[in-house]
């Protein structure tokens, strides 16, 4: 155990622990283990601990290019099929000539029902249409009680048809960083072009998120997959770490959402 989490941060061990025992459950059961949605640090967490084993990894948000989505972790004889990860996808009807719908009212709503944040996906807007993700066990609970966001009526529909889902617009601008560590405060420095004193102060200003959970850390080490959100700024992801210049700086790709 302690070979496996000293590859990872500290406050990430609880998650790995959870991972070993799905691991061990299919091992020791043969049969698949279905996750709630997961977001692309902890996916990658759990390809990395399945890679030591037989076992398969695959996933699924709905959405195309889906930031949060169900993880299968799966003995090699199975093949799994959509109906596995039990993913339903839902539209929201209101009356969009007199209100306008943000991603922060609907995330808000939807946990102001009780509703675990890993019960459910990513919310995609077209124009004046949105869709988000449940699991499929939370279907109907949905349907009951999701009636309103703030003060405004809504109703949900299924989608039935996969044609009908849609097409995520979000792009990732990629470029290449040379900094001297992965510490939190070094990387923002780098991707914003600013001050390493600046980088420090917004993180300390609760200006930072990493993987959707303030960071007040500068100190804390980045690895791959991890998103940042600052505000002012924009989201950021770690695509990969490319190895050491001659000077022994690090070379990573980093990702901007556009």
């Amino acid at each position: 155990m302690e070979s496996i989490l000293q590859h990872f941060r500290k406050d990430e061990q609880p998650f790995i622990e959870t991972v070993i025992g799905w691991i061990r459950e299919v091992e020791n059961l043969y049969v698949p283990k279905l996750t709630d949605y997961l977001n692309p640090r902890e996916r990658y967490i759990v390809q990395s601990l399945a890679s030591g084993s037989d076992l398969l990894v695959s996933a699924h948000g709905a959405f195309s290019n889906a930031e949060r989505m169900r993880v299968l972790i799966y003995p090699n004889y199975y093949e799994p099929t959509k109906e596995d990860y039990r993913v339903t996808v839902f539209k929201i009807n209101y009356a969009s000539k007199f209100i306008t719908l943000a991603h922060k009212d609907v995330l808000g709503s939807l946990m102001s029902l009780g509703i675990d944040r890993g019960k459910f996906g990513d919310i995609q807007f077209r124009d004046e249409e949105v869709q988000f993700a449940v699991t499929a066990e939370l279907k109907d609970y949905i349907v009951a009680n999701f009636t309103s966001i703030g003060k405004a009526k809504i109703s949900v529909t299924q989608i039935a048809d996969d044609s009908d889902i849609l097409v995520s617009a979000d792009t990732w601008i990629e470029s290449l960083q040379v900094v001297s560590s992965m510490r939190l405060d070094a990387v923002i420095a780098a991707i914003t072009n600013m001050s390493r004193q600046k980088a420090v102060s917004l993180v300390r200003s609760d200006k930072v998120r990493v993987n959707w959970v303030s960071q007040s850390d500068v100190a804390m080490e980045l690895f791959e997959e991890d998103v940042l959100s600052i505000r002012g700024f924009g989201r950021f992801k770690i695509i990969s770490i490319e190895g050491r210049t001659r000077k022994d700086k690090i070379r990573l790709i980093t990702g901007k959402l556009e």
